[in-house]
């Protein structure tokens, strides 16, 4: 089986540029031509994600489901997530389940075998319980996660800045164990099936994170809605433009929300993601 980390650069190399759609619906943001049909919300995923699904897969090499926007909903937010999820198979889209799970033993073992069953490739993970809740996730090489490191809210450094005895941070405790972890199973193309989430928001950290975690692929949320930038995002990846997936949601899936072609209209939004991001690597 293909290592994760060689999966998503192939798929990358592929599409041209190293992007993500984050799927994250709000029934109430939907464009208002499905809404308008139906006041049933999963009848209206269902809808809108396939019409999304077609109208990125030839900009982005990656998805990412966010699993609460669905779990609200009981069982039927569940089907659709996984008929959607399906669906992005079909399309050769890179899945990432975004569910943050984080538990130990057994309990660890069963989110593994059920957020990362096939066409699952990979998982965003919480490390802060410590390193052995991340090992079920490792067992097979063709999966891989993005464990939370840096993230992009505002209050994310009253924890992960805290300083230690030593000086560093509680981010770069969870980052050695990281490193650790995933330098174990590297791929062909000298990247680790464990990556790590890193805010594009950050930017005054993604340097150092970069040269601290040369391994480690970085998915980076807070582009566009959240005011990161595609000249923010540069210093997160290798000089040959590897290392990171920059994912963006809300300014591409709402693009057409007040227009009757808002397929057409998610299209070019993805299609400029992909243009964008290509032209400052």
């Amino acid at each position: 089986m293909t290592h994760f980390a060689d999966q998503l650069l192939a798929a990358i190399d592929a599409k041209g540029a190293p992007v993500c759609v984050g799927i994250d619906p709000v029934f109430e943001r939907l464009p208002a031509v499905i809404t308008k049909q139906t006041d049933q919300p999963m009848v209206a995923f269902q809808a809108w994600g396939l019409g999304l699904l077609e109208a990125v897969a030839p900009h982005t090499p990656a998805v990412k489901f966010q699993s609460a926007c669905f779990e609200r909903y009981g069982s039927g937010g569940c089907a659709v997530l996984e008929s959607l999820i399906h669906y992005a198979d079909e399309l050769d889209l890179i899945i990432i389940l975004d569910a943050k799970r984080g538990d130990i033993g057994i309990s660890a073992e069963h989110y593994a075998a059920g957020c990362l069953a096939d066409p699952i490739h990979c998982l965003t993970v919480n490390p802060y319980l410590g390193p052995e809740t991340l090992t079920p996730y490792l067992a097979n090489p063709a999966k891989g996660i993005f464990a939370l490191l840096r993230t992009s809210n505002p209050g994310s450094g009253d924890l992960q800045n805290l300083p230690l005895q030593d000086g560093s941070t509680v981010a770069h405790a969870v980052g050695k164990f990281l490193a650790e972890l995933g330098n174990a199973n590297i791929g062909q193309r000298g990247y680790a099936s464990v990556g790590a989430v890193v805010g594009a928001t950050k930017t005054e950290e993604l340097a150092h994170w970069r040269s601290e975690l040369p391994q480690q692929l970085f998915l980076l949320p807070g582009y566009g809605a959240q005011g990161g930038t595609a000249a923010d995002i540069v210093p997160a990846f290798k000089s040959d433009s590897t290392g990171a997936l920059v994912t963006a949601s809300r300014s591409v899936i709402y693009a057409g929300s007040d227009s009757d072609d808002w397929a057409g209209a998610i299209a070019e939004a993805a299609a400029q993601l992909n243009r964008d991001i290509a032209a400052v690597l």
